[in-house]
């Protein structure tokens, strides 16, 4: 990351494939998150949904991946998401981030990234943000 970071700046975003089945049980697996309504497709419909759907754990893990390509993961001050909308099967997700802000935070050069998770359609999926030190 170079040390003429400025606000406006884009991240290099990410581009996944289509949301898959085996993409979800497996980060149900390693997360820990076995929620039948993001594996089993007759409890989804039986909780009014036509199938199952991303955790939302796992499009939050995606916008870290912005976060983590661009600065070591050592770097990162903090990080929140909000889940806007469901990441149904078969969404492309476009991960993005952006700085926003140069602060300092705890005596520390930092900056600011508003990052968005959208699909294909254009929604959003996931907004969060992040605080990053520049050094």
């Amino acid at each position: 990351m170079s040390s003429n970071i400025r606000v406006g700046e884009q991240l290099p975003g990410l581009q996944l494939g289509p949301v898959n089945r085996t993409t979800l049980a497996l980060f149900g697996g390693a997360s820990g998150d076995h929620n039948p309504i993001h594996i089993d497709i007759d409890f989804a419909r039986r909780a009014g949904m036509p199938d199952v759907f991303a955790q939302g754990m796992l499009g939050m893990a995606w916008l870290g991946r912005v976060i983590t390509q661009w600065i070591p993961q050592g770097q990162l001050r903090q990080y929140d998401a909000r889940f806007a909308g469901i990441t149904h099967l078969g969404n492309t997700i476009t991960c993005t981030g952006e700085v926003v802000e140069l602060m300092e935070l705890d005596g520390e050069a930092c900056a600011r990234i508003a990052l968005t998770s959208s699909n294909q359609f254009g929604q959003n999926k996931i907004m969060g943000e992040a605080i990053v030190a520049l050094a």
